[in-house]
């Protein structure tokens, strides 16, 4: 946590145009970081559903299943 203090502390003393940059380099990395986690969860389910790791069903499988675990 202290890093995180000493961030912030520092980011306190930069200039008002500093801080805007930092923030959207901040904020754009965030957006990547997300959008990685999106890719990386998509190419999971793709192999599963290639392994055969999937069901496909109705709506009332589902909620059977859901009932059931």
């Amino acid at each position: 946590m202290s890093d995180i203090n000493t961030f912030v502390e520092e980011f306190q003393e930069l200039s008002l145009e500093d801080q805007e940059f930092v923030a959207e380099l901040i904020k754009k990395q965030l957006v990547e970081s997300r959008r990685q986690s999106l890719v990386d969860r998509v190419a999971e389910a793709r192999e599963n559903y290639r392994i055969g790791r999937t069901k496909s069903g109705s709506i009332n499988d589902l909620m059977e299943d859901l009932e059931n675990d």
